[in-house]
């Protein structure tokens, strides 16, 4: 099957994962990066941010439809969208039997002002919508979409398998309780109540210098973000991995809750419906509610390693069991897309169904669903 995928191809981005293991499943991937006709300028892009990416449509529309000129393709695979518009959909879908939608962000939230305006107006053009949220499927819904998923977050099998360490990468990436990502205010705050409570704690991630705790955050800190093989290594060195929320995201899971058990990380998490949903406590992950309980956890773990090794043992083979690998959740999407055809509205090329015809094979997951055992 063809599948155009509009998507950011970063070397070690999820969304380049997500199209790879769209074609690890046997498929035809055409990688076309909308962002690529974005101006290189740091202000116009702060703009476009703050305008909903109105006043460079037309370009981005521009762009893609003269890389994919009259090719044909099964899927139009949208990884995010937040610059694809409602007429760019409408253009594709002459050369496209289906136009689906993957976002991993919260398009419906507060967090990011204006930024999804124009994702939000094409939203009727989508035969599919496929969200990560249980609000995002009532919000969905509301603002005209024909149909709309929820699917887990997960792990890539191939971008963070585990390495195989040497002494130099256990010395460079030891440590004993490890957070990698982003600062945002409500991280801030927490880590910097971890550091006081005696947590010997590592951080790597970008902005923690806009921190109001950075006085005590930078002991804690050592470098940017870390990426590709280099955040599987540090995540197997340390004893435990922190897995924070974004607030403003609306999260109750990430792909850290995912990809860190995978690794063979011992998963370290704020209790919350999904994650206990995903990991029994105490057995397959270590949860908590404040800095304080996180605090207590940690100490107890770093005194107790075969507890540690036990668990995140456990929470691996979970992680494997619920069938999280972007392999498995992307078959799982395009089941969904295939299995219910929309019945309203023309197709947009020939007939939904014969076009479906002899394509499940490819796909080996159910539809999504509740996490069970």
């Amino acid at each position: 099957m063809r599948i155009l995928y509009l998507g950011d191809d970063a070397r070690h981005g999820s969304a380049l994962d997500r199209a790879r293991a769209l074609s690890r499943l046997g498929h035809a991937v055409r990688v076309v990066n909308p962002h690529r006709a974005l101006p290189a300028s740091r202000w116009l892009n702060a703009l476009h941010f703050r305008t909903g990416y109105r006043l460079c449509c037309r370009r981005v529309r521009r762009s893609v439809l003269a890389e994919v000129s009259s090719e044909q393709f099964d899927v139009v695979w949208v990884d995010g969208g937040f610059a694809v518009s409602r007429r760019l959909l409408g253009d594709l879908s002459r050369q496209a039997a289906w136009l689906m939608n993957y976002n991993l962000d919260d398009p419906f939230g507060s967090r990011d002002g204006r930024c999804w305006d124009t994702f939000r107006r094409s939203i009727p053009a989508y035969d599919l919508l496929c969200v990560v949220r249980v609000e995002n499927l009532g919000e969905a819904r509301a603002l005209g979409a024909r149909r709309v998923t929820r699917v887990w977050r997960g792990y890539d099998p191939v971008s963070h398998r585990p390495r195989k360490l040497d002494a130099a990468d256990l010395k460079r990436w030891a440590s004993d309780i490890l957070f990698v990502g982003t600062w945002m205010p409500e991280r801030g705050r927490f880590l910097a109540e971890l550091i006081r409570r005696g947590v010997p704690l590592v951080i790597y991630g970008n902005r923690w210098e806009k921190a109001r705790e950075w006085p005590t955050l930078r002991r804690a800190w050592r470098g940017p973000g870390v990426v590709g093989a280099d955040y599987v290594k540090a995540i197997q060195c340390a004893k435990v991995s922190l897995g924070l929320l974004s607030r403003g995201n609306r999260d109750q899971h990430t792909q850290r809750s995912a990809e860190i058990p995978f690794i063979g990380g011992l998963f370290c998490a704020e209790r919350t419906d999904e994650h206990r949903q995903m990991f029994t406590e105490g057995r397959e992950a270590v949860f908590w509610a404040d800095a304080a309980e996180c605090a207590g956890r940690c100490a107890w773990l770093l005194n107790h390693e075969v507890e540690r090794e036990r668990i995140a043992t456990a929470g691996g083979a979970r992680v494997r069991a619920l069938k999280l690998s972007n392999d498995e959740v992307m078959a799982k999407i395009l089941n969904t897309l295939f299995d219910h055809p929309v019945a309203e509205g023309p197709p947009h090329i020939g007939d939904r169904q014969a076009a479906a015809s002899g394509l499940a094979l490819h796909f080996v997951s159910p539809h999504p669903g509740p996490l069970s055992r």
